[in-house]
């Protein structure tokens, strides 16, 4: 299908965009508050939708509790810890950096756990998209990151490459619609005892904060996730999270254009690798796929 070659670049573009909408939302919300807010209204909304499909929505318990432990280290772990670290002071662009690193973890923990086979084309691409990234985000670095901010950037790493492996290996077994909202309802859950254990649940109201709101919930809650998952269905585990290192990248890029950040020679140099380097991953991963079919028929 045309429009599935598509699929992934718009991917790419709607969650890179998830750093911009921290950066309108978060001086006027505390993180875990915003966040449960925001993906409890997320999961109402795939339930919606699932039921005027005709999708399934009781899936049953043990794909429940599947859903339940993607959804906490993709929503919990991962959205918790990036926009904790975006409160605390870390730049957008860092946490970009740090957690676009979830390619190189996916691609060898998907050797031993997924049993796919990484080739030595993926593994070149793989590491032109590791140096593009800290070409484009590495001036970002300095002494004045706060410590937890970081601490809590590199679980997000963790609970990143630990949905893609569960998404890879359980995610064909759950219906999507209602396996994503089940994810939503286990993290919004945690996320808000969080907000009230840590009594930081201060919301102010306004425009900025209720547009980003929105497009949170519509681009990245729904579409980019709905997106990722699908993909990760679709295709191997190391092509998709390749795809996480156009993140930074598409981020900066936004960043110039909406908050004026400057891109310097290194920076488009950086992106010119990075792109390079997903190119190899996709193509070899695509050709990998041919040849299996191939010989298959």
């Amino acid at each position: 299908m045309k429009v599935a070659r598509f699929a992934p670049y718009l991917f790419v573009l709607l969650w890179s965009t998830g750093f911009v909408g921290a950066k309108y939302g978060l001086p006027y919300a505390d993180p875990f508050i915003f966040l449960s807010l925001r993906i409890f209204i997320a999961s109402a909304i795939l339930f919606v939708i699932a039921a005027a499909l005709k999708s399934p929505v009781a899936i049953g318990g043990r794909a429940m509790g599947k859903s339940a432990l993607i959804g906490f280290f993709l929503h919990t772990c991962y959205l918790g810890g990036v926009f904790f670290a975006i409160a605390r002071g870390v730049p957008a662009g860092t946490a970009a950096v740090i957690t676009s690193l979830q390619p190189v973890l996916v691609s060898v923990l998907a050797i031993k756990f997924l049993g796919e086979k990484l080739r030595w084309s993926q593994g070149i691409g793989l590491l032109c998209g590791l140096i593009g990234v800290f070409l484009v985000l590495g001036p970002s670095f300095d002494g004045s990151i706060s410590s937890w901010g970081i601490v809590a950037v590199f679980i997000a790493l963790a609970g990143s490459t630990c949905a893609t492996l569960l998404q890879k290996k359980f995610g064909t077994e759950i219906p999507l619609l209602a396996g994503t909202a089940y994810q939503y309802l286990t993290s919004g859950f945690i996320l808000g005892v969080l907000a009230f254990a840590t009594r930081r649940r201060h919301i102010q109201w306004n425009a900025h904060f209720a547009g980003a709101l929105v497009w949170l919930i519509f681009a990245l809650s729904v579409g980019a996730i709905l997106l990722l998952l699908w993909l990760l269905n679709n295709a191997s585990a190391a092509s998709v999270s390749s795809l996480f290192y156009l993140v930074p990248p598409a981020t900066a890029t936004e960043a110039y254009f909406l908050f004026g950040e400057k891109l310097n020679a290194q920076g488009f140099f950086g992106i010119a690798i990075t792109a390079a380097g997903v190119w190899l991953v996709v193509r070899s991963t695509n050709s990998a796929r041919l040849s299996a079919d191939s010989r298959i028929s």
